[in-house]
Order: C-alpha cells, then sequence, then structure tokens
C-alpha cells in the first residue's frame, strides 16, 4: 500500500486547512468543529507526536489497544474518544479512561455505562443503513434509547453520531443525521453535537452541521496491519 505524502505535520495542517475551508463554505466558524484524530492501529509514540504539534482528542474503537495507549500516554493531557462498537461488559474498562463514548446504540449498553457517580459525555449512534447488522439504533428506536440515555444519571448526552453508508453520496446521509439531531434535540436542546465525517467525506459532514469529527489515515497515513 503506498503512503500518503507529506509528514505527519503536513497531513494534519492540510486537514485543519480543509476543516477551515468546509466551515466558511457552509457559513460556520472553524470554532465549531473539533476534530478527533483516530490513531487505530497506529502506534503510541505516533499519538505523542500528535499531541506535540497540538492534538488533544484522540479516538480508538478497540478496548484493548485503546486502553494500552491510554495506559502508555498517562502523562499526557489527551482526551480520549471510544468511537468503536463497545461490548457491554467492556463498559466499565472503557470508562476507566475513555472521555467520550461515540457509540452508544442499544438499552444494555446504556446500563452497562450508568453504573458510576462521574456522568461520561456520549453520543447515541444512528444506523444510516438498513442492515440491522451495521452499528447503530434503527431510526425508530432512536427516542427510546435517547429517553434511556436521560435517565441514566452516569451519563450526558451530547447528540448524535452515525457513519455515512458505502455507496451512498455522503451529504444525503449526513442531511438524515441531521434531521435525527433535531429530532433528539426535542427530547433534550442540550444534545445539539453531531460526531459525524471522516477521513473522505468531513466537508459533506461540516456542510450538514457536523461538530465533531473523526479523522484518521488523512492525517495519521494508511494504518499498519493489526497485529
Amino acid at each position: 500500500m503506498e503512503q500518503l505524502p507529506g509528514t505527519l505535520a503536513e497531513r494534519l495542517e492540510a486537514v485543519r486547512q480543509g476543516v477551515r475551508d468546509a466551515a466558511a463554505s457552509a457559513s460556520r466558524s472553524e470554532a465549531e468543529v473539533k476534530t478527533i484524530v483516530v490513531t487505530k492501529f497506529q502506534p503510541a509514540s505516533l499519538v505523542a507526536e500528535l499531541h506535540s504539534l497540538g492534538v488533544r482528542d484522540v479516538g480508538e474503537n478497540r478496548h484493548q489497544e485503546a486502553q494500552e495507549k491510554a495506559h502508555e500516554l498517562r502523562d499526557l493531557d489527551l482526551l480520549w474518544h471510544f468511537v468503536g462498537q463497545l461490548q457491554s461488559k467492556k463498559a466499565r474498562q472503557v470508562r476507566a479512561y475513555t472521555h467520550a463514548v461515540h457509540s452508544v446504540d442499544r438499552l444494555s449498553l446504556v446500563d452497562a455505562l450508568d453504573a458510576f457517580d462521574e456522568p461520561l459525555d456520549c453520543f447515541v449512534q444512528l444506523n444510516l443503513t438498513d442492515d440491522p447488522a451495521r452499528g447503530g439504533v434503527a431510526s425508530a428506536g432512536l427516542e427510546a434509547l435517547v429517553e434511556h440515555v436521560l435517565e441514566a444519571r452516569g451519563l450526558r448526552l451530547l447528540g448524535v453520531m452515525a457513519v455515512a453508508p458505502l455507496g451512498e453520496e455522503p451529504r444525503s446521509a449526513f442531511a438524515r443525521l441531521r434531521a435525527a439531531s433535531e429530532r433528539v434535540r426535542r427530547l433534550d436542546p442540550a444534545a445539539w453535537a453531531i460526531s459525524a465525517g471522516m477521513s473522505h467525506d468531513y466537508p459533506a459532514a461540516i456542510a450538514e452541521g457536523a461538530t465533531h469529527l473523526r479523522i484518521g489515515t488523512a492525517i495519521t497515513g494508511n494504518r499498519p496491519q493489526a497485529g
């Protein structure tokens, strides 16, 4: 696989400029958009280099890998975002190091994450496909899941999250997510955030109101093979 061009610093700045441009095109401020650098399969040394370049928000989607990196880099002021599918039995361990979970998609996971006094920031993940095997709650179950989160004393709902389906124009997918966000805000006006947009589609996500981007390879370069 051919490595993406440029240094880590150059790729990071290219994405930052891309965010600025997309925000300007959408008549939004770049300050409204937080970029989370997803470091799946990348070594802790790369995360440390990102920190030296000013990155504070990093994302992981595999618990064991995230746990090991968070422990190794515990002396750095990093904010860890868990963005992958999460098993309920791993919820307690994930809560020990993460600052936000972006993939709350079922009632049992809400209950597992709620067993703490300190509130944890979270997003409800919406499935934008008709495939129940994909991560996220179906549209018909969104309000029920949101209400369950709002009843949980140990969770603080920030908003909604989704991944644009393969084969669909991203802007249209993110427009559906934006409509879902409006449904959630009718239940909790404070839950206005939208976690959407990855390396290949973040400008479309910004155009549809994304507040949190989850960008990996455009910044980190191609991922090494999983070990």
